[in-house]
């Protein structure tokens, strides 16, 4: 069972995506919250797996919080759901720790799959928001395509299957290797390509 918060400002919101996500047998809403100080006190009382979180919200942002989140519960996976499809909430979203990005208007079942993706390591972002993902990299000076080069083959496979949403458990059992090596594999990718996140890595790729 993966236990979710929503955290959204506005209760329709809230009230709508809790009737529509209680239907699936695999999910179960676990507590909300209207703004990022809500969510780290229902955090506190709550097991959350993964929180919808939307990015306007009063008091604390939904970007804000996430960075608090990834810094006291690494462990928790955060979408961001939003109508709004801007470079800057997109990019600082990645630094902070996301696992995906996901307008308000995407279809129901990409929302759930994004759930159940999260909980596996993957990372998903709504088709509408690539072309941005994109630009935001391009702005900040991330590493150009040509930097792959400084990988070995390994490290290259190894990569392009994180790019493919592969778990870290999947890209052991398709390389044939420990996932600890795997794990250790990909921070040593991070460091030389200067990223802090594999989903700056996977959104590298999107530019091959």
């Amino acid at each position: 069972m993966i236990r979710v918060m929503i955290a959204d400002d506005q209760i329709v919101v809230r009230e709508g995506l809790k009737k529509i996500l209680s239907l699936d047998p695999d999910i179960r809403i676990v507590c909300e919250a209207g703004n990022g100080y809500e969510v780290l006190a229902q955090l506190s009382e709550h097991t959350v797996d993964v929180i919808l979180m939307d990015v306007r919200m009063p008091k604390m942002d939904g970007i804000q919080a996430s960075g608090k989140i990834k810094e006291q519960y690494p462990q928790v996976k955060i979408i961001i759901l939003t109508t709004f499809n801007e470079d800057e909430y997109l990019f600082d979203g990645i630094k902070s720790g996301i696992s995906g990005y996901l307008l308000k208007d995407s279809d129901i079942d990409l929302v759930i799959s994004s759930i159940k993706n999260a909980c596996q390591n993957k990372m998903v972002f709504d088709p509408g928001v690539t072309p941005k993902l994109i630009h935001a990299l391009n702005g900040r000076q991330e590493p150009e395509p040509t930097a792959l080069d400084c990988l070995t083959e390994r490290e290259q496979q190894i990569a392009k299957l994180i790019a493919q949403g592969k778990s870290n458990l999947e890209i052991a059992n398709t390389l044939f290797l420990s996932e600890g090596t795997v794990k250790n594999a990909i921070s040593k990718i991070l460091r030389k390509l200067n990223l802090e996140r594999r989903t700056q890595l996977s959104a590298l790729f999107l530019k091959l």
